[in-house]
């Protein structure tokens, strides 16, 4: 899996672990399901793989304990992780949120204006899409309808505000 941040490629600081008996003192990542084991185990960071279907507010008692949330997609075409990125933030989630799945470098902008951090794509995906693609899909599009919710204030400005202010 290759991880891609708004700087390039990156290593991962998270292991997935055979069991939780493994956990402490590592930064590893879980599935959803075991949240509760998962901290109760004393990981040195926890995060979790979550479905694109979860309703946001099953996190809700976790935000504040959690490092890194990375959302799964299925596939390219299905973008209801783009929404829970979104949710996630405005529930107050301030660790880290990770793409995960086959998308595309066109989605790239998208996924970080919507919240997330990081991307991580399949190896397959990779190997037909460089990161210099990647990157360079930042800069491809230079107006958007919506805020770029990952820079907030210091993001450019929306069409709709700039037509706002005129």
């Amino acid at each position: 899996m290759l991880l891609l941040d708004r700087n390039g490629a990156k290593p991962d600081p998270f292991i997935a672990v055979e069991t939780l008996d493994d956990a402490p003192g590592k930064n590893v990542i879980d599935a959803f399901a075991s949240v509760d084991a998962l901290l109760a185990a004393g990981p040195a960071q926890a995060a979790v793989l979550a479905p694109n279907d979860l309703d946001a507010e099953d996190f809700a008692p976790y935000l504040d304990r959690l490092a890194l949330i990375a959302i799964r997609f299925p596939s390219a075409t299905d973008g209801r992780g783009f929404s829970l990125a979104r949710q996630l933030r405005r529930l107050g989630y301030k660790g880290v949120l990770r793409a995960s799945g086959p998308l595309f470098p066109d989605q790239f902008p998208q996924a970080l204006a919507c919240g997330f951090d990081e991307v991580e794509i399949p190896d397959a995906n990779a190997a037909r899409q460089p990161v210099a693609q990647w990157l360079a899909a930042l800069n491809r599009v230079t107006l958007s309808y919506q805020r770029d919710y990952a820079r907030g204030a210091t993001g450019p400005a929306s069409i709709l505000d700039r037509r706002a202010r005129s």
